[in-house]
């Protein structure tokens, strides 16, 4: 790092003199060198404009263990790539470039996935592939992949480019749980952590799990390793998600206790098995729906946790049908009750949506087993919400047979 060094009664002087030409490099602090001198950081960009006061004697000197300022270690990881990519174009630095650089990623072990508007062709023409080093450098990475298109194949594959590594195997762990899978090949959603999270805390001890869209085990997972489902039935159709399943299922020491079901889940020969289904696909798993029915236990029943987007209007309900529809302010831990997720208003079209879901689920029990059942919404949780007005709900609908 270039400095300039003083001696120390001129040190005060001198930094005056380089902050108000804007000329001091902040980044780093003021260090001593040999000779009793004081050396201060300047921009490498800036040694150009450099017009030193006479009455202060220094001279260039280079820093080869440059200690990071306070300000420097209190930088945001996007700061710091800002800051490194201003330094090395130096003045062909530009506000349009800086609106270039991204202010979020996804962080998968040491590889950085970035948005798919991240680094447009102006950076890229001037650095090449130096870009890519100096990107995993600020951010602390061995590889950089950039995400584009979901890719409309049915299986929702990634449109992923590998710009920096040889590899896209990467690990992730959510709430204790180990997750591998090649970013160039699986999708991979943080979202849903909230949904994991509830999944791992749900009483499923001697239960049988049918997870129809299992993917790389986002839900299946936390079942067994968290909610201690006893067995997991787990149907995927992507050949890429079953093999990072495998794989995650053995890696979290649970692979004796889920079967594989590699195919279209809608084929699923499995009957009467489930205490348990999970339909965990966006943005609707309706044509799941009579395999979930299939699966569940005939003399039994179980609980259907049922993923849906639904789409709310923009206008906020009166404060009465708030009350009616299952606000906090209305929820009493009866029989009935038809929670939501905790501090948030059930709205009138989830609470439509849910009622439609129930009544349509009893009615295909019905003709599948000849009999009477019984469907009462449990819980309503709200994921994350789509723009605009768009919500990723799941409902937990218990369904049990009705006696004769």
């Amino acid at each position: 790092v270039p400095a300039l060094a003083t001696e120390l009664r001129f040190a005060q002087r001198l930094r005056k003199h380089l902050e108000e030409e804007q000329l001091l490099d902040g980044r780093y602090r003021l260090q001593e060198v040999p000779g009793g001198r004081m050396a201060l950081p300047v921009l490498e960009q800036k040694l150009s404009q450099l017009r030193l006061p006479r009455e202060v004697p220094c001279g260039l000197v280079r820093i080869q263990d440059p200690v990071p300022s306070r300000a420097a270690r209190r930088q945001t990881p996007a700061q710091k790539l800002r800051d490194q990519l201003r330094q090395l174009l130096g003045q062909s630095w530009s506000e349009e470039l800086e609106r270039d650089v991204p202010r979020a990623w996804q962080r998968h072990g040491d590889l950085v996935l970035l948005s798919e508007d991240s680094f447009r062709a102006a950076l890229w023409e001037k650095l090449g592939p130096a870009l890519w080093e100096t990107v995993a450098s600020a951010l602390g990475a061995q590889r950089v992949a950039r995400r584009g298109r979901v890719l409309p194949d049915g299986i929702r594959s990634p449109s992923v480019t590998l710009l920096l590594g040889q590899d896209g195997w990467v690990e992730h762990v959510d709430n204790g749980i180990r997750y591998t899978f090649d970013v160039t090949k699986c999708m991979f959603s943080p979202g849903n952590i909230t949904e994991k999270l509830r999944v791992a805390s749900l009483p499923c001890s001697g239960e049988v799990l049918v997870d129809l869209y299992a993917g790389i085990g986002y839900f299946t997972l936390p079942y067994l390793v968290h909610a201690a489902a006893a067995f997991a039935h787990a149907c995927e159709w992507n050949g890429h998600a079953v093999e990072a399943l495998r794989r995650n299922l053995a890696l979290n020491g649970v692979r004796d206790r889920c079967r594989v079901h590699h195919g279209d889940s809608r084929q699923l020969e499995l009957r009467d098995v489930a205490d348990r289904v999970n339909l965990g696909l966006i943005p609707s798993s309706e044509e799941g729906w009579p395999v979930a029915c299939r699966v569940l236990k005939k003399d039994t029943g179980g609980v259907l946790h049922i993923h849906h987007n639904v789409e709310t209007l923009p206008a906020p309900a009166p404060p009465q049908l708030q009350a009616e529809r299952g606000s906090p302010e209305a929820q009493h831990p009866t029989e009935d009750c038809r929670k939501g997720t905790p501090g948030v208003r059930i709205r009138p079209e989830w609470q439509r949506w849910a009622e439609a879901a129930a009544t349509r689920i009893q009615g295909l029990l019905a003709e599948l087993h000849g009999q009477l059942w019984h469907t009462s919404i449990l819980h309503i949780q709200a994921v994350k919400s789509y723009a605009p007005h768009v919500h990723h709900l799941v409902l937990d609908l218990e369904c049990r047979p009705t006696p004769p």
